[in-house]
């Protein structure tokens, strides 16, 4: 799993969201803010907000279970 403490893996759930999810860059930023302080709860954000569906949250935490960082 990602610890999305680190902005390069931070990074690649941002990516997630924007190419597979193909979220907009503005929920995205929103949720970015609201979460400043806890980026592991980003994905609950953006469901919070209704900005992903359930099917998208579940998808994204399946993604975030079984992601391998780059080193």
């Amino acid at each position: 799993m990602i610890d999305l403490q680190s902005r390069d893996q931070l990074n690649l759930l941002i990516g997630f969201l924007r190419y597979e999810l193909a979220l907009p860059e503005a929920s995205i930023a929103m949720a970015l803010r609201q979460a400043e302080r806890s980026p592991h709860l980003l994905p609950f954000v953006l469901w919070q907000y209704g900005l992903v569906s359930l099917d998208q949250l579940e998808a994204t935490l399946d993604w975030l279970e079984t992601c391998q960082p780059v080193l």
